[in-house]
């Protein structure tokens, strides 16, 4: 099977021996009402409310969206307004924490069949835990019949091992919720791919479900952009999800392996997605470590808590440093889809010259599209061009922008480019 185009890059796995650690309960959360794709949630609780560790605080009628929890117990301070990094506005639901953590009272959910099973994961307000925070129980429903259940570990960029550690913490939930999946989906087989760099956990697991043949577990080149939906796919089953198409199209399901560790858990004590295991790194950050924080937690305090220079912050990523997103403030909070905070002192703005045409970023996109063309055609506005270079297709993994030798933003200007294009 022919590979697709990636890149060699510095894995920079610093933390990868480190356990994960709790992080106390914070004095302060706040968390935002919209953490997830799709629409987002209203408040359920106002001022001056008194919330319990679980409770519902946020929810929607909207089909695609999944509801919010509190991480902490104490009183509602204020429902503000709060702007994501994206720019779109949404409420927040800030807390002051009482230290106490009491509980709300909940169940492990009834499951029968699969529509149980799907009502119980919207309910847990379980989301793509890779970064794309895709609602998972739409994701668990498609419309054409699936045969293949690809577990997305790669986890290839740079610096991030939480989901590493969770695969090596926690195999037992992993494993119950891919056994999970398969039962209610009818899936009769699951391909565990982990990236072979981290030969721990594929020896982990290769052991765990060496009498499962259902399950196959998946040593996927240590290359830039495995972990990608298209290339994953591609890499582990040899099928081509074409443009316009869904995984589901091609009979296949990819879930990130955190979120299928999730479901299993949630199924076994009730407790909603209230957590998140992130990795804290980079060059500001005296004390790199994993830490399994609440949800809503500010950044700041997360930094703090690793011993971070606060002063000497350049640039501050929340997700890997090739498909991440740089934040204006620390005084961010930790969302469910947070799997990384990176803090760098050192950080210079590189400097843009004009393109070569070496061809570089064609031969590194894994998809064989063309970022200098569709660079041209964005400046000029054609979005017949644009359809034509199939810009849609780009999954903004940053491979052109890494290898251009002008340091021309490819990847920022493709991801503009497709906000051009008309939704169908």
């Amino acid at each position: 099977m022919k590979r697709l185009n990636s890149i060699k890059i510095n894995h920079a796995k610093g933390t990868a021996e480190c356990a994960a650690v709790p992080f106390p309960v914070p004095s302060y959360v706040k968390i935002p009402m919209s953490m997830n794709m799709g629409a987002p949630c209203i408040p359920l609780v106002k001022k001056g409310d008194t919330v319990l560790v679980g409770q519902k605080i946020g929810d929607t009628d909207a089909f695609f969206s999944a509801p919010v929890h509190s991480s902490v117990s104490g009183t509602v301070r204020d429902v503000s307004d709060y702007r994501l990094v994206s720019g779109i506005v949404c409420k927040a639901v800030e807390i002051d924490t009482d230290a106490e953590q009491t509980m709300a009272e909940f169940t492990p959910p009834v499951i029968n069949d699969k529509d149980s099973f799907l009502k119980a994961v919207r309910e847990s307000g379980a989301c793509g835990l890779g970064g794309a925070g895709f609602p998972t129980h739409i994701k668990l429903n498609p419309k054409t019949e699936i045969d293949t259940l690809i577990i997305n570990a790669a986890e290839c960029e740079p610096y991030i091992t939480s989901d590493y550690r969770q695969m090596l913490e926690r195999p037992e939930n992993v494993l119950g919720g891919i056994r999970l999946i398969m039962k209610y989906l009818s899936i009769p087989k699951t391909i565990l791919a982990i990236e072979n760099n981290k030969p721990a956990a594929i020896e982990e697991f290769r052991k765990l479900t060496e009498n499962d043949p259902s399950v196959e577990v998946f040593a996927l080149p240590s290359r830039y952009p495995q972990g990608a939906e298209k290339v994953i796919i591609h890499s582990t089953t040899g099928r081509v999800v074409m443009e316009g198409q869904l995984p589901s199209d091609q009979k296949v399901i990819v879930m990130n392996v955190s979120t299928a560790a999730f479901i299993y858990k949630y199924t076994e004590t009730g407790m909603p997605l209230i957590r998140r295991r992130l990795t804290v790194e980079g060059s500001a950050v005296r004390k790199p470590q994993n830490v399994i924080a609440p949800v809503g937690t500010l950044i700041s305090d997360i930094l703090k808590f690793c011993d971070t220079d606060m002063e000497s912050i350049k640039k501050l990523i929340t997700g890997g440093p090739m498909m991440g997103t740089c934040l204006i403030t620390p005084e961010t909070p930790v969302t469910k889809t947070s799997n990384s905070i990176l803090a760098l002192s050192e950080y210079k703005e590189p400097v843009t010259s004009a393109c070569i045409r070496c061809g570089s970023c064609i031969r590194a996109c894994p998809l064989k599209l063309m970022p200098t063309e569709m660079e041209k055609s964005y400046k000029r506005r054609d979005v017949e061009a644009l359809c034509r270079l199939k810009v849609t297709l780009c999954m903004n993994c940053g491979s052109c922008t890494y290898v251009c030798p002008a340091n021309r933003r490819l990847a920022e200007t493709n991801q503009l480019a497709k906000a051009l294009i008309p939704r169908k």
